[in-house]
């Protein structure tokens, strides 16, 4: 009976051994884990830092001084002033390679914050000409937390890096843009990006991780339609051209591009008219109307064809009923689409990071981000990253409310999921 047991002891030893022989453990991961660990609570202190001081786009000079001064303390060659308020911090690592870039943006919002936190935003700025609250309602004092814990931790490895990685730190993402600027000033060359990866706070389960191949955000774009009719007495319409009803007509005949102009078995899209504004007295039709709107698309040739159409709807029916109309369009964000053989690639990181039954495919989303950028030059991976509660989904705030609140538990997830991502790219794996 002894020597039974003692054999099958030894049985099970042996058959351990061949299993942690077939299946070895990654020193790197194990190495990026340890030092998450370590780190993160200077992760949620740079977390709470940031959120109490939050500045708006292009006066991010407080949060750029933080993130700079950390970079350097890391050892990185560090650039300030990049597009605007922007640092970039570049880790070259001790074999060679290739680059990688990791992203993060800085802005606040123009939101008074309702959250009762310990480091609540008092903040206050100008916007548009009237003093406002400032707040990271969109998340964003998490996205710069998570990058500057990613970046102390693949500073401690830096040795082993077999390439570069830059680290991104993006001004006023929420308006007027900092990474078109960015791009223009060469955060991508010198040396030159091979691939990009971002990331997003969204009210899904606290470290959940939600990536989409191809489109995953919207490109935002803004209309304006100025309606020029003539102006008459209300009691006597046929005396003049009444823009309002041209622009109603306008308004109800927009409805029927999505509907029977765009190919949604390809990608949604949406036209929203969110202002109509003309007259000031009940009996006078003015001569001017004004309509101001969104299109939102995920297709960018789906994203041409609707300006097209909106453009002649409302020049052809404003110039039917005898009155003009000019369409001036402000182009915003291009559609966020993550590259498919980049995606398909960097899934199983993500599955390892979070679980894989925490890294899902995710729906459309039709916010816009101006990472769209980077990946217009360079293939690109954006996902988004759970900060809710469990069981407080259905309730949670969503981005942009002055009652957005981000679960810390997701912050580790966060900086494990980038570091990684950083050093499989890098690896080839």
């Amino acid at each position: 009976m002894r020597s039974s047991a003692v054999l099958v002891a030894l049985l099970a030893a042996m058959s351990g051994a061949a299993v942690a022989q077939t299946i070895p453990a990654d020193p790197m991961a194990t190495a990026i884990d340890r030092s998450t660990a370590e780190i993160l609570p200077q992760v949620v202190t740079w977390r709470r830092d940031f959120h109490e001081h939050p500045e708006l786009g292009l006066q991010e000079v407080r949060t750029a001084k933080v993130v700079a001064d950390h970079l350097r303390a890391l050892g990185m060659e560090v650039q300030t002033g990049v597009g605007g308020t922007g640092v970039v911090g570049i880790l070259k690592g001790g074999r060679p390679g290739k680059v990688v870039a990791l992203r993060s943006d800085m802005d606040g919002l123009p939101v008074t914050e309702q959250v009762d936190v310990p480091f609540k935003s008092t903040q206050k700025a100008m916007f548009n000409g009237q003093e406002v609250g400032v707040m990271h309602a969109c998340g964003h004092d998490n996205h710069m937390a998570i990058l500057l814990g990613a970046a102390t931790v693949l500073a401690r490895m830096k040795s082993e890096l077999p390439g570069t990685v830059k680290f991104i730190f993006q001004p006023a993402e929420e308006g007027p843009g900092g990474a078109e600027p960015m791009v223009k000033a060469g955060v991508l060359q010198n040396p030159k990006v091979d691939a990009v990866f971002g990331l997003h706070v969204f009210p899904f389960t606290a470290g959940t991780i939600v990536y989409r191949s191809g489109p995953l955000m919207a490109s935002a774009d803004e209309f304006t339609i100025e309606i020029t009719g003539r102006q008459t007495h209300g009691a006597v319409p046929w005396g003049g051209v009444d823009p309002i009803v041209i622009g109603a007509q306008i308004v109800t005949s927009m409805q029927s591009i999505v509907s029977r102009t765009v190919n949604i078995a390809k990608a949604p899209a949406v036209v929203t008219v969110g202002k109509f504004a003309a007259g000031n007295r009940s009996n006078i039709i003015p001569d001017k109307a004004e309509l101001v709107g969104t299109v939102r698309a995920f297709d960018n040739d789906e994203r041409v064809k609707i300006r097209e159409r909106i453009t002649a709807m409302a020049t052809k029916y404003a110039e039917a009923a005898g009155a003009t109309a000019t369409v001036t369009w402000g182009l915003g964000y291009p559609v966020t689409t993550n590259d498919p053989a980049l995606t398909e690639k960097m899934v199983p990181t993500l599955q390892r990071v979070a679980g894989a039954d925490k890294a899902i495919v995710g729906p459309l989303t039709g916010t816009a981000e101006d990472f769209s950028y980077f990946q217009q030059e360079v293939p690109g991976l954006f996902f988004f990253l759970g900060v809710t509660p469990p069981g407080k989904e259905a309730t949670a705030a969503q981005n942009h409310s002055p009652l957005f609140f981000a679960d810390e538990s997701a912050l580790p997830v966060g900086v494990r999921a980038l570091a990684n991502l950083a050093v499989d790219y890098l690896r080839g794996q």
